[in-house]
């Protein structure tokens, strides 16, 4: 990746310094310990955010640590598992509390839904505490910026919760592109199997009671406020607009992920999506997004030309190819990517697994180049967070930095909700032409419109059909800027 990245230009962002500077005055404890090296034999106090599900697993992979705090805004989610196990840790439900309060925590894990992804990492790096924060990184792609370069600037250890990056797959498919076996890479194609929640959703008509359990306006954070109802948490929030990025922003992080590393992308230069109707509240059940990325610097052994790379998810497939045998399934029950090369293709599976060239019997007298990458053991059995650990523990300027480190991260997040973007513009009728470094669509204009569904219902009355569907009409530029940057509920603008 290119270390000269673009200056944050957020105007508010701009205002914290003096805060984050005050913030930063109360150090954890591991900087206390020893200029920010500790002993792999010490143990890191940790907090997590977002306990109830995810999160409770991830714990789960750092309990070789002190588990010192808890934060989650629904007791009951949270109660069934991560409050059983660590019955002595501080509990909260609002992490701006935590982070006020308690003066104890080395690093922190974030599991929340994805619009409060951004704001507990940041104020967590602002006070130089690391972070392990699930995938999509961000809800947005100012956030994800915002968060590479703060990441940058307190020289904390960071980590995205896609484990496939620390796995041997994704490995082999940088080894085996970087030594030139399957030639010149200008298309790839990768698909999933989500969504396996409710998604094309119209905004329930009734209100539901909030469980006392439940803090609705904490589980609200920065979006919009909307009356509570049991279709939105715990877990199906990644169907709605507000709250999650529907299946792209779910499972790219994992499938696009050995794409971005083994391709060295950065930004794409345009992208494209069409879909199953796409309405105001909820991602559609269906797409395809179609990137377009520009030629970047040639490797020793191969070139790396401009590159299309095709999303399908919600039981759309890419073409198979004529390499696999009848019957032979494509990646894996839950997805996967196919490399197209000059010399032969390559196939994996979701997170990068078991990557095979095709046709798969090439692989009998398949000749292993040389590995070139860190191995992390067990990534998907805690590996990938014990790497983590590993680099909170070391001293920022002789860190071996965690596999996906916000660094990475950062960029590989942004490429994925750009094509979210794509998704809620695609009544434009057009390629998106996007300028990476500025964080903008350079072809639309002040008179551009949207058209997007607002309610879409079907009958039938007396052996009729009747179709009744709503459409509204938005602003493309203001949306886009919007969707891009995020106005953010009053009180919660810190980002």
């Amino acid at each position: 990746m290119n270390p000269e990245k673009p200056t944050l230009n957020r105007r508010k962002f701009l205002g914290t310094t003096a805060g984050a500077v005050a913030a930063f005055s109360i150090l954890p404890s591991q900087v206390i310990a020893g200029l920010g090296h500790r002993p792999p034999s010490d143990k890191l106090n940790i907090a997590g955010i977002g306990v109830g599900g995810m999160g409770y697993r991830n714990l789960k992979h750092m309990d070789t640590e002190n588990i010192v705090a808890l934060c989650d805004v629904d007791e009951a989610y949270a109660g069934r598992n991560s409050f059983r196990e660590w019955p002595l840790a501080a509990r909260y439900k609002d992490f701006r509390e935590m982070f006020d309060k308690q003066k104890n925590i080395d690093a922190v894990m974030i599991a929340t839904p994805d619009h409060t992804h951004a704001l507990p990492a940041l104020m967590a790096m602002r006070q130089g505490i690391h972070v392990f924060l699930q995938k999509p990184l961000t809800h947005s792609v100012f956030e994800s910026r915002v968060l590479t370069e703060t990441a940058r600037k307190y020289g904390v250890a960071t980590q995205m919760g896609n484990q496939g990056n620390s796995g041997e797959g994704i490995r082999q498919i940088c080894e085996w592109i970087w030594a030139g076996k399957i030639g010149e890479i200008t298309r790839v194609d990768a698909w999933t199997n989500r969504p396996i929640w409710p998604q094309g959703l119209e905004r329930p008509a009734r209100d539901m009671r909030i469980p006392k359990t439940l803090d609705w306006d904490l589980f609200i954070g920065p979006a919009k406020y909307r009356p509570y109802h049991e279709v939105y948490t715990p877990w199906n929030w990644r169907g709605w607009w507000d709250f999650g990025t529907g299946a792209l922003g779910d499972m790219a992080c994992h499938i696009l992920d050995p794409v971005f590393k083994a391709l060295k992308l950065e930004y794409p230069s345009a992208v494209q999506a069409s879909s199953t109707p796409v309405n105001t509240e909820s991602a559609p059940n269906a797409e395809i997004v179609v990137y377009d990325f520009p030629a970047r610097d040639n490797l020793p052994k191969v070139a790396m030309p401009p590159v299309t790379v095709s999303w399908y998810d919600g039981g759309l497939m890419p073409p198979r190819p004529d390499e696999l045998e009848i019957g032979e399934q494509m990646g894996d029950a839950d997805g996967g990517c196919i490399f197209h090369g000059t010399k032969g293709r390559i196939m994996c599976g979701t997170y990068a697994k078991n990557p095979t060239l095709l046709p798969t019997r090439e692989m009998a007298h398949f000749e292993q180049p040389v590995k070139s990458i860190r191995r992390i053991a067990n990534a998907m059995k805690g590996g990938h967070e014990q790497d983590w650990i590993r680099a909170c523990k070391e001293m920022p300027q002789n860190r071996v930095e965690a596999s996906s480190n916000f660094d990475y991260a950062g960029p590989l997040n942004e490429m994925v909700v750009m094509g979210v973007l794509a998704v809620r513009l695609q009544s434009l009728q057009r390629k998106l032409v996007w300028d990476g470094a500025a964080m903008r669509f350079t072809n639309i204009s002040d008179r551009d419109q949207l058209k997007v569904l607002t309610k879409d219902r079907f009958e039938v009355i007396n052996g009729d059909p009747r179709f009744n569907k709503d459409f509204t009409s938005l602003p493309a530029k203001q949306m886009a800027e919007d969707w891009i940057r995020h106005n953010h509920r009053q009180g919660w603008e810190q980002i």
